[in-house]
């Protein structure tokens, strides 16, 4: 299979796989969750103290999960539905079964502290077929009018294959790819600090595009072409051309990028069992508690519509019901944009600093549209050519990416049409969900002019565009250049010594907070952060056999760079 990520380092069954997800924070976050110590305590005294959580997408809810085994009573809530970005949908009239992943649908293996909320409740993966992965049967090229079939790399024209191999070198040329991919690999902090300090600095100011045009080996603006149209691992790299090179490091260190996995059911389906799970080792509470069963109704409380300071450093929600309520601590895991539009802020929740870099954030557009067929016709094979009639899609038409995605030969099936972002994904804005397909329809007939894809539709299409989404707004953050300094401010706000006691109280989370952001990875991370946060707030701790991210934050931190 074609990758993002260098052929340096040879894989084996001897070698770990990448367990921390980015050399900002080298922390190993899925020890902290095996450990039986467990996350911590909070003093008897702070039993039963409501937490509000605002945000009921998977940050939220794990957040959300592990306060209440402390004994903490979260309070969550929730604009629409609890899941956030892990929404899965199905289709009107169509088995129940049948369904699409309207936000996120694949998972690196190196996300192994979502890997144990997946175990936790049970939850099955399957390889999702990216292009050119092992699981895909086919992967169809189409650039300026002309289509390339392909099972292998091996297959594609030497074109494609120098532009992965242009790929390869500029990582090793500027930005020390093996040296860094070995040392998270064997968890070498010093290493993992010493390399990335010094790209810190080299590279803020450099975005993607500057990054592979200051490369020897991508000197030829057709491969720079290319490689933005179609890339590898998961397709084009276009749209992340403007954004800062340091966000796409920390995704091709850590092979997010690679060995796909989706969640069989639907994503959606792990914030709802968290939801209702009763933990077995759960203080204060009783046996059989669960996140449900502390909520009225067993729903979450309605979206939030302010939020302000009062008395003793105390944080007051306003709901949209009318409900007011005080609490001791709050995680906010929504996007942060909420903060400045559809929530009513005070000025005093968080720093000016913590504003501006909100204020800041940059957000990547992303839409989406499926179809439910009557069967993987995709499987029927050409009688001329003797090859698959339809494949996985990477083209330089409006529609770009296109995922063949079945549960057997036998079985309805869901075609993801086009899967686009930023630029891409504002085309298709004005236009209504069978507006976008008859358009995406067109683009592919070009593509298969001897296939009917029509006739196997069974049912409405489902679409989505994230940036359109009123409590979105947005599909997930992309730092710009010169926007490191932004994200250390949020990430780190968990660390909360040093802030003015009144500026206390009040957590960051979310995958727009985390160094990684559109990878579940990150919304797990924070959210940790943030319960060990609330836990230190309470003057709880860790067992010292345990520590958590906070106890370890001195050795670890990020890479602070001058403000002046």
């Amino acid at each position: 299979m074609t990758s993002t990520v260098p052929t340096a380092i040879q894989h084996t069954d001897a070698q770990p796989p990448i367990t921390m997800f980015g050399p900002d924070f080298p922390y190993a976050y899925d020890d902290f969750l095996a450990h039986p110590a467990g996350l911590g305590q909070i003093p008897a005294t702070e039993h039963g103290t409501e937490v509000a959580v605002i945000g009921g997408g998977l940050s939220g809810i794990i957040a959300a999960y592990e306060l209440m085994k402390m004994g903490l009573k979260p309070v969550v809530y929730e604009a629409d539905q609890i899941g956030g970005r892990l929404r899965t949908v199905g289709f009107e009239g169509c088995d129940a079964d049948l369904t699409a992943e309207m936000g996120a649908m694949r998972f690196p293996p190196s996300s192994t502290a979502l890997q144990h909320y997946i175990d936790l409740v049970d939850l099955k993966t399957s390889a999702f077929p990216n292009p050119l992965a092992e699981s895909t049967p086919s992967t169809v090229v189409d650039l300026k009018g002309e289509s390339h079939y392909a099972e292998t790399v091996e297959d594609l024209p030497q074109v494609y294959r120098d532009v992965a191999k242009a790929w390869n070198d500029c990582l090793e040329e500027g930005a020390d790819f093996s040296d860094m991919n070995r040392a998270l690999r064997e968890r070498d902090v010093p290493k993992i600090r010493e390399i990335w300090a010094k790209l810190v600095e080299k590279l803020d100011n450099q975005t993607f595009y500057g990054f592979l045009c200051e490369s020897e080996a991508f000197k030829s603006f057709r491969h720079r072409e290319i490689f933005g149209q179609v890339g590898f691992g998961t397709g084009g790299w276009d749209t992340d051309f403007p954004n800062s090179i340091l966000e796409i490091l920390r995704v091709v260190y850590t092979e997010a990028d690679d060995h796909h996995r989706g969640i069989v059911g639907g994503s959606q389906q792990l914030p709802l069992r968290l939801w209702d799970r009763e933990p077995q080792k759960i203080v204060h509470w009783e046996p059989g508690t669960s996140l449900a069963s502390l909520h009225e109704g067993g729903a979450p409380k309605p979206a939030v519509t302010r939020l302000n300071r009062t008395a003793g450093n105390r944080v007051t929600v306003t709901d949209s019901s009318g409900d007011i309520r005080t609490f001791q601590a709050a995680i906010f895991t929504a996007q942060s944009w909420l903060l400045l539009s559809k929530i009513e802020c005070d000025d005093s929740l968080f720093p000016i600093d913590h504003w501006t870099a909100m204020e800041r954030t940059h957000y990547m557009e992303s839409s989406k549209l499926f179809v439910p067929v009557d069967r993987p016709f995709w499987l029927d094979k050409d009688e001329e050519t003797g090859r698959d009639v339809m494949s996985m899609t990477l083209t330089d038409r409006m529609t770009r990416g296109t995922y063949l995605l079945d549960d057997g030969p036998d079985r309805p099936a869901v075609i993801c049409l086009s899967y686009t972002w930023c630029d891409d994904s504002l085309k298709w804005l004005p236009l209504s969900a069978n507006e976008r397909m008859e358009v995406m329809l067109k683009s592919l007939g070009e593509i298969y002019p001897k296939v009917d894809i029509r006739k196997h539709i069974i049912g409405n299409p489902v679409t989505v565009s994230w940036e359109n989404e009123p409590y979105f707004m947005g599909a997930f953050k992309a730092n710009l250049p010169g926007h490191y300094r932004y994200q250390r401010r949020l990430f780190t706000h968990f660390m909360q010594e040093s802030l003015p006691e009144d500026k206390r109280g009040i957590f960051l989370a979310g995958d727009d907070i985390s160094w990684t952001a559109g990878w579940a990875e990150g919304a797990v991370q924070t959210a940790l952060n943030a319960v060990w946060g609330v836990m230190h707030h309470f003057g709880g701790a860790t067992d010292a056999t345990n520590p958590g991210p906070g106890d370890v934050y001195d050795s670890i931190a990020p890479v602070e760079l001058p403000e002046d």
